[in-house]
């Protein structure tokens, strides 16, 4: 019999999108189908398990008729009623599942008879050479167990595959004596079939598993670069444990959202996380173009770097012109988003040495430390609404080539009186 269990979603979120993929690919009453046994509370990973299992069990049932028939139609009634009695429970079960919701219990019923029912088969036809190797099938649901159980679930029904195969090899003899009136080019026909089936089913799962591994990591690895920089997190994987590096030369920024909290404790949440959200993706496509890293968000706050990982000769130069872009992109996507009162962006710039690293155990953040950070900073706390303010060690880095605005000297509590000019502008070339 020919029971073919398809790849279930077992190990996360790569499996879940698998799962969820094949079913909007199905047509729309296959869809509905597929998704009888779905309970609204359900996981995302229990709704794939419920929905590939739905439609494996299904396939398994519609091949069956090819070996139901076949064995009726030679006058072996008994080789008929064994994949005929799994049609019949399946669909009873289907329509249990449909009601109760009963995952475990169908998962379980489908197993075993997908691991035992081979087997009977070919002890009721004669044993291997007569039956073809049915029992190969059984190897493939062994094989689907790691889709629908856990690994270590699985192992008991690996186990009762090779329990089985010994017994069938310790009935052989006996078997063999006895074999059904099936005619040689049918029993080849089925060979064939039996081999070829199980390879290629198997290739599949196996095919399946690849790629749900390869998206795992895939995901994973997209994930790790939204908190860390690559370098940083290909470093993390080679050697676990702190990391800690000096950069001489870098641009720091932070950006605030001038009068955001009132904004906030007016405003419906939902509403709050949307703003930032629609900003803080604009930013970070400025952060991207710009060759920039951004560092963190700290509330309506944002801030970033640039001149580190990778160090750059002119870092202050891109972080100018993240700066100017990020000032007018702020205006641009706030006018569509209909707020109440406007809302404006100070932001505040230094250069100078910085120590970056990584901290953390379980929940990892790559951050800045220094008098250029404590800095830069400042010089957005007390700068203009509105405008980029930056210090006298940033200027000098960008004097050449962009219009200031000289504030003389400006007090920065716990710094003292710093020299700080606003950005304006880019020089026209000369």
């Amino acid at each position: 019999m020919a029971a073919r269990p398809a790849a279930g979603a077992n190990g996360g979120r790569v499996r879940i999108l698998a799962g969820v993929t094949a079913v909007r690919s199905a047509p729309g009453i296959l869809r509905r189908i597929a998704r009888i046994g779905s309970a609204p509370d359900d996981t995302d990973q229990q709704r794939a398990q419920k929905v590939t299992l739905t439609l494996s069990a299904l396939c398994v049932t519609v091949l069956a008729v090819v070996w139901v028939a076949t064995y009726w139609a030679l006058g072996i009634p008994v080789g008929a009623a064994i994949p005929f009695g799994y049609q019949v429970v399946t669909i009873v079960g289907i329509a249990i599942f449909a009601r109760t919701k009963g995952y475990r219990t169908f998962r379980f019923v489908q197993a075993a008879m997908m691991t035992t029912l081979p087997f009977l088969l070919q002890w009721a036809l004669g044993g291997y050479v007569a039956s073809g190797a049915v029992s190969l099938w059984a190897l493939v649901a062994a094989i689907g167990t790691l889709f629908f159980f856990t690994a270590s679930e699985s192992i008991p029904w690996f186990a009762a595959f090779c329990a089985l195969t010994l017994v069938s090899g310790i009935l052989e003899p006996t078997l063999a004596q006895h074999p059904a009136p099936i005619p040689d080019a049918i029993r080849t026909a089925f060979f064939v079939l039996d081999v070829a089936g199980v390879s290629f089913t198997a290739y599949l799962l196996l095919q399946y598993a690849v790629r749900a591994r390869d998206a795992a990591f895939a995901q994973s690895e997209g994930l790790l670069l939204n908190v860390l920089p690559s370098s940083i997190a290909e470093r993390l994987k080679r050697e676990p444990g702190t990391i800690a590096d000096a950069y001489p030369a870098v641009t720091v920024l932070f950006a605030d959202i001038v009068d955001f909290t009132p904004f906030a404790a007016r405003t419906e949440p939902h509403r709050v996380v949307e703003v930032l959200d629609e900003l803080f993706s604009a930013f970070d496509e400025l952060a991207a173009r710009h060759g920039v890293e951004k560092v963190k968000t700290i509330g309506d706050a944002y801030m970033a770097a640039s001149g580190l990982p990778e160090p750059r000769e002119d870092h202050a130069v891109a972080m100018a012109e993240m700066a100017l872009d990020m000032r007018d992109v702020f205006v641009r996507v706030c006018r569509p988003l209909g707020l109440d009162a406007p809302l404006r962006l100070r932001i505040g710039m230094d250069s100078g040495p910085v120590v970056a690293g990584v901290i953390g155990r379980h929940k990892f953040t790559y951050d800045l430390w220094g008098d250029t950070v404590n800095t830069a900073s400042r010089m957005e706390s007390h700068g203009v609404p509105g405008e980029i303010q930056v210090s006298d060690a940033t200027w000098q880095l960008l004097r050449d080539a962009y219009a200031f605005e000289d504030r003389g000297e400006v007090e920065i509590k716990g710094k003292g009186r710093h020299r700080a000019r606003l950005l304006t502008g880019r020089l026209a070339p000369a």
